[in-house]
């Protein structure tokens, strides 16, 4: 089964890391957090870079 990654919004800081590396995966919202609009718009070792970048510790995995 594969994974899926997710944003824990009440932990986001707003950085836009995420955004800035992989934006076909997050986006940000209105409210200034990071969410996921593509899951499946990177691999997961890319999405695991982004993980271990984000200095909030606010993207998981299901």
């Amino acid at each position: 089964m594969a994974r899926i990654v997710y944003v824990d919004q009440d932990e986001c800081t707003g950085c836009e890391l995420c955004v800035d590396v992989l934006p076909r995966v997050f986006e940000m919202t209105p409210d200034g957090v990071s969410r996921v609009h593509d899951a499946e718009g990177a691999g997961e070792d890319q999405v695991q870079e982004v993980i271990d970048s984000c200095p909030a510790e606010c993207i998981h995995w299901k």
